[in-house]
């Protein structure tokens, strides 16, 4: 089994914003607006598997260890170059899987050792997302607390799972 990460930036609402308590709540604020990131793991089939959420401008990286240890055992592990760090690549190892991370460009050491016929699977992500920004209520966020938001995406996840047991 392969496991598949990938994070999705989500515009949140204006009206989402706001809620009457001191957390983030999950969203973002920058120049271009409020938003959301969605970190996902998928397995080898595209069915999702973990996810979390953070604010839009959090950088991919901060999620890919915890994204790793709470998805289930798998021996290769493709993310995009969001998630290059060589500390990240040890971590994987260590759990007895193989990393297929392309680096980026600043990097001294190339991409000489990255197979990219596993990275072209990286598709199966983009297509969980695009399975769920079919759904209105998460391609823009209306919901004001995290917790609510989180539900709306675990029921959407849901619903992809739903064929494989009918």
């Amino acid at each position: 089994m392969a496991l598949y990460r990938w994070g999705s930036i989500i515009s949140a609402h204006q009206h989402g914003t706001g809620a009457a308590s001191s957390a983030t709540e999950d969203i973002g604020k920058s120049r271009g607006g409020n938003s959301t990131k969605i970190h996902l793991a998928v397995d080898s089939g595209g069915l999702p598997v973990y996810f979390e959420l953070s604010q839009g401008q959090v950088n991919d990286i901060v999620h890919a260890k915890s994204l790793v240890e709470n998805s289930p055992k798998a021996e290769h592990v493709v993310a995009d170059k969001g998630y290059d760090s060589d500390t990240f690549r040890e971590e994987v190892e260590k759990m007895g899987a193989d990393s297929t991370i392309p680096r980026r460009k600043h990097q001294k050491k190339g991409n000489e050792d990255v197979d990219w016929c596993l990275y072209r699977y990286r598709h199966l992500v983009e297509n969980a997302f695009g399975r769920i920004k079919n759904y209105r209520a998460i391609a823009t966020r209306y919901d004001k607390l995290s917790r609510n938001y989180s539900s709306m995406v675990t029921l959407s996840f849901l619903m992809m799972w739903l064929p494989m047991h009918a």
